[in-house]
């Protein structure tokens, strides 16, 4: 292995070597076990947990045995993908790729509504039109459990280490996340990262100078001119747009308690349960919109935020759900549509609707604006 590979073993997604004892460790992982059983089979979680373990480590094995490669295991997640659109979503659509040259490898900076489904419906894309697909960048306070930093890393994900205490540890982390990104973007890949840290739970996307800041430090390190580095990183900023946010209620239960009490905790399984939602909620249709490589000269980190925000706004695909929630008359929009959103609505508790409707109605706002 190479040795520019392997100076960021310690955040880079695995190599092909690497896959097959991963997927040995996430089998053998009791957690992982327990984690499958008690979302799947919930109801016979706690008197036949013990008996299902085995016959799922033999499923598991039999389904994921034969995978030896980066390559196998995105045509396995292909197929979870293929199932996931056909029974989650009434249609899935995208626009903008024809700006783009499947030939060169982009910093794709995305609004962030779902943890698991926002870096796959933007891969869903490019694989359709022959694009590499994308390294995700994920945060390591995802990552708690082994077994689900194996399944990430499995699938081209690299870990982003916000845990780390102390300026200097914060900086070395930063200094080399940076390097990483730039070198991927240089030799091999494509990159998909959040415009901010954690999803935009209200619905208002706003790009965080911070993370552009981030991307430059290892320019600052090379001397290599601001405006110069962020032409060089071939920055796109990404809108991706679902009718229905499966993990609405959620997110309004955490803006709600947070606003009333001052504070909100997190159960155990709160953030895999979060995947999980998202993966297997209903989504209605979902629309990926990729926008223009950023080429003009930009200053500073804010001035390159704007335009990323400017970009989402524009492209940022309203459904009928959006235009309801923000009031907006529209003449696409039916009685159906009006009532399918009620029926939403209604299933919600009262004194959390009402931060749902800004959840849905915030992009509306921002497009106007």
């Amino acid at each position: 292995m190479a040795n520019a590979e392997d100076k960021f073993s310690d955040i880079r997604p695995y190599n092909d070597d690497e896959i097959q004892p991963a997927i040995q460790r996430v089998i053998n992982s009791d957690e992982f076990m327990d984690a499958i059983i008690s979302f799947r089979f919930s109801k016979i979680a706690k008197f036949a947990g013990f008996l299902l373990k085995p016959l799922l480590r033999r499923y598991f094995l039999y389904k994921w045995g034969n995978i030896n490669s980066i390559d196998d295991m995105q045509q396995v997640v292909g197929g979870y993908m293929e199932h996931m659109i056909a029974s989650t979503t009434t249609k899935f659509t995208y626009s903008g790729l024809e700006n783009l040259d499947p030939t060169q490898n982009y910093l794709f900076v995305s609004n962030h509504r779902d943890i698991a489904m926002d870096p796959a419906f933007v891969n869903w894309a490019l694989f359709s039109e022959n694009f590499k697909t994308v390294r995700i960048a994920i945060g390591d306070n995802l990552l708690s459990k082994p077994f689900v930093s194996d399944l990430m890393r499995m699938n081209k994900s690299f870990i982003v280490k916000r845990s780390v205490s102390g300026v200097r540890e914060m900086m070395k982390a930063l200094s080399h996340l940076s390097d990483y990104i730039f070198t991927s973007l240089q030799k091999e890949s494509s990159i998909w990262i959040a415009q901010k840290e954690g999803r935009a739970k209200d619905g208002f996307d706003k790009t965080e100078p911070a993370i552009v800041k981030m991307f430059y430090v290892n320019g600052k390190k090379k001397k290599i001119a601001f405006p110069d580095y962020i032409r060089q990183l071939n920055i796109v900023p990404v809108a991706v747009s679902y009718e229905f946010d499966p993990c609405d209620k959620q997110k309004a239960q955490e803006l709600y308690d947070k606003a009333e009490f001052g504070e909100y905790k997190k159960s155990k399984y709160e953030d895999i349960e979060s995947i999980v939602s998202g993966i297997i909620g209903q989504k209605g249709h979902v629309h990926v919109a990729f926008g223009k490589a950023l080429a003009d000269e930009f200053d500073d980190a804010e001035a390159v935020a704007s335009e990323i925000d400017k970009q989402i706004y524009q492209n940022y695909h309203l459904h009928p759900s959006n235009l309801i929630a923000a009031e907006h008359c529209s003449e696409s929009i039916t009685n159906e549509h009006k009532e399918v959103f009620a029926q939403r609505l209604q299933m919600i508790k009262p004194e959390l609707q009402e931060t749902v409707l800004k959840m849905y109605s915030n992009p509306v706002n921002n497009h106007i604006s």
